[in-house]
Order: structure tokens, then C-alpha cells, then sequence
């Protein structure tokens, strides 16, 4: 891909302007129209995985997805061949939108780009193919969507036909319908829930705040705007500080694959006023994440996304991925939507959150530790609040960062056993330097863990409630990666043991365990014991105290000593 000379005085610290970014979008448009079926309703990209809807809509993925980078390209030639494309397919080559079908989503994509372009593309269109396009898109209003972000795409296409003046009231209810049930999922502070249970993760950015942002920006909706850009704006506060210095997001959860499409938030709240930003933040922010994965073989050697994280690399996919799914990547353009003169563009860069300072930040709806250090600036993310266990290991693990992957050797995690994982998360609370949970092991077994942290180090304990005496304990940190630095080491009833894990044994009754742990990419840190000493008093007391002088102490307690299988916890303490 070739891109114009870096700008080191308006962004001194990844280079890249607005001409970067239109110089990726013009590439990978580009790339991809060589795959396009010879009437352009389909896109077949390259590569061996198939989604498990299969190959023809595959390539309406690769139509969809592609054409929503042109629309905010705003690509005239581009959009020419789309229109084209859009005529063949709503003329018999698409398949049809059902219940929780896959053509749902692209539906989505394909309505809002058209809601994007309506002078470049709609209205130049034959009336005979807008009503064919308006029928196929119709379908979408009354499919049942999954219930989780899915939910979002009736609206997005019902704000779009109700625009062009297509079955209204169906319109209405779909939008209503949409909007109404995520409702149920939003836990405040500006998180979501993607669905039932305690799904937390980058859906929050790039579905559930931008289908409702967006619709209620174009629809010159004050009231809805309001309301969805303020929950935009309080998520961003915390969002701003899952990237690292040179980028990186935080490797978590599922469709990472979509890789900087996580900068679509950053661009939502610049472009409809809603955000806490600086402008040269969200640009720094957004560009380092460009810039990240481009200089990383995000794109092969034909220009072309991969399916993958750096490379590709199927262990970040998911059944529904297929060959064009990376280019979900193409809501990261959204920026290109504000005019070159906007400020996003002309304002210097600045730094982002972990290049200013250490800083550990609760984070209370996910009930999550956020942890990162200026020097490296590195970002760890202390899980002790989301799961989905149908994609462990990238929900279940007790912590995540922009430098280390999962690995399936069950990093970061407890076992008591034979227990293969850590489900059933119940959020203990979070606070100044610490988070908690529990989770359960089998019908006996409670495992009640908590973390506390200052500057790149952690004090990780499990208290381990209802198993046999001398069932094997095994505790694991953070898995090795290229360029950092992982340490665990046992501070309290454990002692090493090969493969990079500590182990120890329940003893007659809860049993608590206590490990360092550090992430790190400074080359010559200092020793872990010399930064923190940690004391165990009466078994269940733990008290941490810093070298900076700071002491931490906890309590793991029995809130109900006459339940079949207690209810234990562990609370911050006085003094």
C-alpha cells in the first residue's frame, strides 16, 4: 500500500493526515474490484474459510461491506459501480433476508451507505431498481434479528427507507422495535451488554453506539441524539484508554478480526459533537490504530484484508467469518465524513492516555481494571466482569492487553483440578487500584479472585472455598509475546512450577493463594519484590503495600456461613 510521506509537525507522532487515510480507503477499494462478479453484485474475495452462511453470501458480504468504505470515501467512480451492482443484485443474484440470516447484516451496511450517498447513488438510479432495492431492503423491517447487536439493523435500514418515504409505519415499528430492545442491554456509564448476560466488548463501539448515533444524527433527531451521544460520550471517556501508545487495541473479545474498525467510536462522537476528546487525540488515537495494523501485514501482498489480527491468524475468527469479513475494517473510515478542514484534521496531535501517565482506572459496568504504564505504553485489562463462554478464550481469561494474544495454554487464569476454565463470572466491584469476582467450579467450589494494581505491577489472589483437601491449584499470568516482558511470581501458597505457572494445593478449608505478576516492555525493570510486599493475616486477611508508599488491604469473607455452598467475597478495608 502506498501512502504519502509522513507529516511529523501535524502529527508528530504517528505521521499520517487525512491524506493517509483516503490513500488507504482509494488501495483498498482499489484491491478488492478485481473479485467483483462481472455484473458487480457480488465480491468473492479470496481465501479458504467460509462463513457458515456460505459463498453466495459471502459475496454479498464483500458487495456490503466494501461499498460502505466508498460511501464514506464518498467515491464517485466507486459508487457508480456499486450502483450497478445494486441494480444486479436486487434483480434475483442476492439472497433473500430471512430470520437471523446473515444478508440482515449486509442489509444494514448496504442501507446505511445509501443513506450516506443518497445524490451520488440513489437518486440517480432507474425508479424501477430503487423500488426493486427498496423491496429487497423491505424485507429487513419485519426479519427477527439475534438477540444482541442484530437488533440494530432493522433500525439502520428502517431509518433509511422510512426516509425515502417506503412503508412508513413499517419503518416506524422497526426503528421503535430496535431501539427499544437495547434498552434492556444498556447498564449505564456508557456500556452495553451485547444481549443477555455480560458480553463486553468492541460491539460496544462499533454497533451498539453507531447504528443508534448515526440514525438519530441523520435524522436530525435532537431528542434521540441526546440521548444516544451522551452514552457515546461517557463511553469514550473510558474507551480513549483501551488503545496503546503505538496503537494497539485491546486484544479482546470476538470479530477482532474487523481491527480498526475499533476507531469508529473515536470518529462517531467527533462527527456528531458528542465526545470528551481533544481533536488531536481522536485523531492520534484513531490514525495510531491505522497505522498499527498496516505496518503489522494487516493487508497481503494483493491489497487485500486479511482474515486475522497482524497476518492471518484463524484463531481470532469465529464461524460467521468468511473472506470479506475484515471489511466490517471499513466503519474506521468514518472520519473521512468530516470535512478536511475540520479540526479532527487540523489540530495537532496529541498524546493519548497511556503515553501521559501510570494509571489504574476502574471501570464499573463491565467490572473491569484497566492498568496502564507510560514508559512501555503498554495496556492490561483485568477481566472480572464479561464472559461469553461460546468464545473463550477471549471473554473468560482474567486479563487481556495491546502487546499478548490468549493463548491455549490457558493463560491468565485458576484451576482447581481438573476445571478447564473460568465461567460463570459474578462481578464482585471494582475500585482505586483493585477489581473482584467469583466464579464457580462444578457444584461445590467457589473461586473468589481479586486484583490489585499500581503502575505495571499486579497482586493477584484467589481464595479457593469447597474443594478436597489437596486438590491441585494452578495459577497462570501472562502468556510471552514478542517485546515484553511476563513475570509471575508466588507470594503466598504457591511455589513455581514448570511452564511458566505456580501451583499449590486446597488445604481443610478455604485456602487463599497469592501471586505477583507483571507485564512489561521496559528492558531492565525493577525486581518485583523490591516494588511491593504483600502479608496474609488470620488466612483470609490481605494487605498489599507499595513502595510508593500506598497500602491496600482486603478482606475475603463468608456472607452466608449456612448456605450449602457459602456465598464468599472480598472487600476493601480501612486503615
Amino acid at each position: 500500500m502506498q501512502l504519502p510521506p509522513d507529516d511529523p509537525v501535524l502529527s508528530p507522532r504517528t505521521g499520517y493526515t487525512r491524506a493517509h487515510w483516503e490513500a488507504a480507503a482509494d488501495a483498498l477499494l482499489a484491491a478488492v474490484e478485481p473479485y467483483a462478479t462481472e455484473d458487480r453484485a457480488l465480491y468473492h474475495l479470496p481465501g479458504n474459510h467460509t462463513s457458515w452462511s456460505g459463498p453466495l453470501s459471502d459475496g454479498l458480504e464483500g458487495y456490503a461491506r466494501t461499498l460502505m468504505l466508498a460511501a464514506f470515501r464518498r467515491d464517485e467512480k466507486a459508487l457508480e459501480r456499486y450502483a450497478d451492482g445494486l441494480a444486479a443484485g436486487v434483480s434475483g443474484v442476492w439472497p433473500r433476508i430471512e430470520d437471523r440470516s446473515q444478508p440482515l447484516v449486509e442489509a444494514a451496511s448496504i442501507a446505511l451507505a445509501l443513506r450516506l450517498t443518497r445524490e451520488q447513488l440513489w437518486d440517480r438510479l432507474d425508479d424501477a431498481v430503487r423500488q426493486r432495492a427498496a423491496d429487497w431492503l423491505g424485507d429487513a423491517l419485519t426479519a427477527e434479528a439475534w438477540p444482541c447487536n442484530w437488533e440494530l439493523f432493522p433500525v439502520t435500514v428502517g431509518g433509511f427507507l422510512r426516509e425515502i418515504g417506503y412503508k412508513e409505519a413499517l419503518c416506524r415499528a422497526a426503528i421503535d422495535r430496535g431501539l427499544e430492545r437495547i434498552e434492556r442491554w444498556y447498564v449505564g456509564d456508557g456500556w452495553y451488554t451485547d444481549g443477555d448476560g455480560r458480553k463486553f466488548d468492541y460491539y460496544n463501539g462499533w454497533a451498539m453506539h453507531l447504528y443508534p448515533v448515526l440514525h438519530a444524527w441523520l435524522a436530525d433527531d435532537r431528542d434521540l441524539l441526546r440521548l444516544y451521544g451522551s452514552r457515546l460520550s461517557e463511553h469514550l471517556a473510558v474507551y480513549r484508554r483501551l488503545f496503546a501508545g503505538d496503537g494497539a487495541p485491546m486484544h479482546q473479545g470476538r470479530s477482532l478480526t474487523y481491527r480498526f474498525a475499533t476507531t469508529a467510536p473515536l470518529w462517531l462522537g467527533a462527527l456528531t459533537g458528542h465526545t470528551p476528546l481533544a481533536p488531536g487525540e481522536t485523531r492520534h488515537l484513531a490514525s495510531g490504530a491505522l497505522k498499527y495494523f498496516l505496518d503489522r501485514g494487516a493487508v497481503d501482498d494483493r491489497g487485500l484484508l486479511t482474515l486475522g489480527w497482524h497476518g492471518p491468524d484463524e484463531s481470532v475468527l469465529q464461524g460467521y467469518s468468511g473472506p470479506a469479513s475484515p471489511y466490517w475494517a471499513s466503519k474506521g473510515f468514518l472520519g473521512l465524513l468530516l470535512p478536511p478542514d475540520h479540526e479532527v484534521w487540523t489540530a495537532p496531535e496529541e498524546p493519548v492516555p497511556a503515553e501521559r501517565a501510570d494509571a489504574v482506572t476502574p471501570v464499573a459496568a463491565p467490572n473491569w481494571l484497566l492498568q496502564s504504564t507510560r514508559s512501555d505504553g503498554l495496556v492490561r485489562l483485568h477481566n472480572h466482569g464479561s464472559e461469553d463462554v461460546r468464545y473463550d478464550p477471549y471473554y473468560t481469561r482474567l486479563g487481556y492487553s495491546t502487546a499478548t494474544a490468549p493463548s491455549p495454554s490457558y493463560d491468565n487464569t485458576v484451576t482447581v483440578g481438573d476445571d478447564p476454565g473460568r465461567t460463570g463470572i459474578e462481578p464482585l466491584g471494582v475500585g482505586e487500584g483493585w477489581a473482584a469476582s467469583r466464579h464457580a467450579v462444578g457444584e461445590d467450589v467457589r473461586v473468589i479472585s481479586l486484583v490489585v494494581a499500581e503502575s505495571a505491577v499486579e497482586v493477584r489472589a484467589h481464595l479457593v472455598a469447597g474443594a478436597a483437601p489437596g486438590t491441585p491449584v494452578r495459577v497462570t499470568g501472562w502468556p510471552p509475546a514478542k517485546g515484553v516482558c511476563a513475570e509471575l511470581l508466588p507470594a503466598h501458597g504457591l511455589s513455581e512450577a514448570p511452564e511458566e505457572a505456580l501451583t499449590g494445593t486446597a488445604g481443610e478449608g478455604p485456602t487463599l493463594f497469592v501471586a505477583l505478576a507483571r507485564l512489561t516492555g521496559d528492558t531492565d525493570p525493577r525486581p518485583l519484590s523490591d516494588l511491593v510486599t504483600v502479608e496474609v493475616a488470620g488466612a483470609y486477611d490481605l494487605s498489599v503495600r507499595w513502595a510508593s508508599g500506598t497500602t491496600r488491604r482486603f478482606r475475603f469473607r463468608m456472607s452466608d456461613g449456612h448456605a450449602a455452598a457459602p456465598a464468599w467475597s472480598v472487600t476493601p478495608r480501612r486503615g
